[in-house]
């Protein structure tokens, strides 16, 4: 997983509430094996138009078409996104097209944690701050800066706001470490503990032959 550590970007509105799993990756877009090639099924119903071949044509209103969004590192989304289903791929389809963070009055729950899994930073600030961010992208264009070590978001002006992450998620993110990587960082506590409690409670660790 990619290290989050201080990101400077452009920021993309997209201000709907309650976009859920489906329409950031359509359940007809999973097709592909593994992990690879989402980014280009991005919200795929929004972002391109239907067409009698079954060719993708752009749609040239939606925002992450438009050429000031097309290298987007974050998003600007309304309340409850990533609602729905618990579909990873929403995540990783994010990720794959270049976004580094979303930032959002509130987060679908799984969706919040699959994001920390996957190296995609979910923000969380007040509805009128996303609203006034989202007003100045679609007039002159926004750049913020989002700095995990120092647990803020910053635009270029100096005006700035805490973050809250979560100590684990936040030193997972820091370190590139998905949820078995950091566990492993304390791999000598596991093994103290094991030898402690193998002596303790033997009988936890006997072998069967079934």
């Amino acid at each position: 997983m990619e290290k989050f550590i201080k990101i400077k970007g452009v920021a993309a509105p997209l201000l709907r509430d309650n976009i859920d799993t489906d329409l950031i990756i359509p359940s007809r877009e999973m097709t592909t094996p593994g992990k690879d090639g989402y980014g280009e099924k991005l919200f795929a119903s929004w972002r391109y138009l239907p067409s009698d071949d079954g060719s993708r044509v752009e749609n040239p209103d939606f925002v992450l078409n438009k050429p000031p969004f097309r290298q987007a590192s974050f998003l600007l989304a309304g309340a409850n996104f990533g609602s729905g289903s618990s579909r990873e791929q929403a995540a990783w389809a994010l990720r794959q097209f270049g976004i580094r963070a979303v930032l959002a009055p509130s987060f679908g729950s799984i969706f919040q944690n699959n994001c920390y899994r996957n190296g995609l930073l979910p923000v969380i600030l007040p509805r009128d701050v996303i609203q006034d961010l989202a007003m100045q992208a679609e007039t002159g264009g926004v750049t913020l800066t989002v700095d995990l070590c120092r647990q803020v978001v910053q635009m270029c002006d100096g005006i700035s706001w805490p973050l809250n992450v979560p100590e684990n998620e936040r030193t997972m993110m820091l370190s590139g470490l998905d949820a078995i990587g950091l566990t492993l960082r304390r791999k000598t506590q596991i093994d103290a503990f094991q030898k402690v409690d193998q002596q303790q409670r033997p009988w936890i660790w006997l072998k069967t032959n079934l």
